[in-house]
């Protein structure tokens, strides 16, 4: 069964179309491998496996009846758990929520449901997405398949992780300050984080922001375009979702990478990174510059965008989470009450000329992409850090206000509102995965993720840029034990 989950989320779904494989055999291959290396890295928390072969066999019977087949027909998904699935467990990793069964999907669950994706589980995530390390009071914490001492970042890590160790071709993750990038470049694996309204959503509260998106991951460029092809589209409870349609992103057009203008940025200006982290940038850079038409190193003005993006985050997460903060401050985690008492320490006019500078630094990433096609920079400015520290304090020598500012390179870019895929770039200066931010030109998607896919097949070809893979004989003998409602260390003081 080892050769069928490796196999890409396409490849798959071409061997269904074709009759070569059943969805039937698709789905318990990835369960048994769920079954061999999930208990080492704690990545699926609630699973739908007797459901999920359920909807196989309908799936097989569909295949051989000639019905018609959706875009991810028979392809097992896995779910973040802040994601509302029908039926299935959906704890938002809190204790508040540790029973919730919702009687509906959200919309990301039911159009990939509607493309014929068969939803095997629930991903872990750090309650309510709050914090770039995967750990919860519900489920504990989501480990890196690479060293299982360290963290899988967050708050999509259980995605991430499982993605990784083959558990499952496809996954949904969030994206609000760096969510949905860090887990993929701690992982090596791919995410991307759409243009607000690319992946519509039916329950976020404050539905005008362009701060929180749904995106896909995987463990390849082209696999990600895949899943999100079959979540992109108008939502009329969306007031900023996109009329788009699935068919460029299910056929993604070539690029020559030959034909582009790159600009490199180890720290877009001034944001903290680790001295290491960017010399292993540079060298990286070094290497894949041959394949480009030009470069420069080069970044937008970012300006501040720890206090612009702090208070815009806070605002959305004081709306959400004050009540449950103040009713259930035992409950709640550190990241989670810090994000509300931010709220308490803004005046009107701090929003006002937090809405302002953003509006200033989208400006300024416009006048940038006059002249160049693609930014490229770090996906992470430290390495894999230990799994029960609750956040990086110091980066570059630079101690860290708050338990967010470690993601500064992440929520820069997240105000730019420009798309960006995160893609391996090899293995890092402490031998773990290393991923690049590839930001493309504003709401082009469909380009941003065509040249990430250019440039991941070129990687392959080189065994320093190359995707890594964890050691599935390792973890398979490990098996970590993992109880739901353990508490993890990272919550000492907590």
């Amino acid at each position: 069964m080892d050769d069928i989950v490796v196999k890409s989320a396409r490849e798959l779904r071409a061997s269904i179309a074709n009759k070569a494989l059943s969805p039937l055999e698709v789905f318990d291959a990835f369960a048994a491998r769920i079954e061999r290396v999930n208990p080492a890295v704690n990545a699926i928390v609630a699973m739908d496996l007797d459901r999920g072969r359920e909807e196989a066999r309908k799936a097989e019977a569909a295949v051989m009846h000639g019905a018609p087949l959706g875009l991810l027909h028979g392809l097992p998904v896995g779910i973040n758990d802040l994601h509302l699935t029908r039926g299935l467990k959906t704890t938002f990793g809190s204790l508040l929520h540790k029973d919730n069964v919702p009687d509906t999907d959200e919309l990301l669950v039911s159009r990939i449901r509607r493309a014929g994706g068969i939803v095997v589980g629930k991903t872990n995530t750090p309650e309510f997405g709050a914090g770039a390390n995967t750990v919860n009071r519900v489920y504990g914490a989501t480990v890196n398949p690479f060293a299982t001492t360290l963290s899988a970042s967050g708050s999509s890590g259980g995605s991430a992780a499982a993605l990784a160790t083959d558990m499952i071709p496809l996954a949904s993750g969030g994206d609000l300050g760096g969510s949905l990038r860090t887990p993929a470049s701690f992982c090596g694996i791919v995410g991307h984080r759409p243009s607000p309204g690319t992946c519509p959503s039916n329950r976020a509260a404050d539905g005008w922001s362009p701060l929180a998106v749904e995106g896909g991951m995987a463990r390849n460029v082209g696999d990600t375009a895949l899943l999100i092809a079959a979540i992109v589209g108008r939502e009329p409870m969306d007031p900023i979702s996109l009329d788009l349609s699935p068919e460029p992103f299910i056929s993604l057009p070539s690029v020559k990478l030959r034909d582009l203008r790159v600009a490199f940025s180890a720290d877009l200006g001034s944001i903290p990174i680790d001295e290491d982290v960017r010399a292993c940038f540079r060298s990286a850079a070094d290497r894949m510059a041959p394949l480009f038409g030009t470069t420069v190193w080069r970044h937008p003005e970012c300006g501040d965008v720890d206090t612009t993006f702090e208070a815009l985050r806070a605002v959305g997460y004081g709306n959400s989470y004050g009540g449950y903060v103040r009713e259930h401050r035992d409950l709640a985690s550190p990241n989670v009450i810090a994000n509300v008492e931010i709220v308490g320490t803004l005046s009107v006019s701090d929003i006002g000329r937090a809405h302002v500078a953003q509006t200033n630094l989208f400006r300024r990433f416009q006048t940038f992409f006059e002249d160049v096609d693609v930014l490229i920079c770090p996906a992470a400015p430290v390495t894999p850090f230990p799994v029960d520290e609750v956040y990086v304090k110091q980066v570059g020598g630079v101690h860290m206000a708050s338990y967010i500012r470690w993601i500064a390179l992440n929520y820069a870019i997240t105000l730019s509102t420009h798309p960006t895929t995160v893609i391996p770039a090899g293995l890092g200066p402490t031998g773990m995965p290393f991923g690049i931010q590839v930001v493309g030109r504003h709401r082009d998607d469909v380009g941003t993720l065509a040249i990430a896919a250019s440039m991941e097949a070129e990687f392959a070809k080189d065994p320093k840029l190359a995707r890594p893979k964890p050691d599935i004989g390792k973890l398979s003998d490990r098996g970590i034990e993992t109880r739901a409602g353990q508490v993890s260390p990272a919550w000492t003081g907590g």
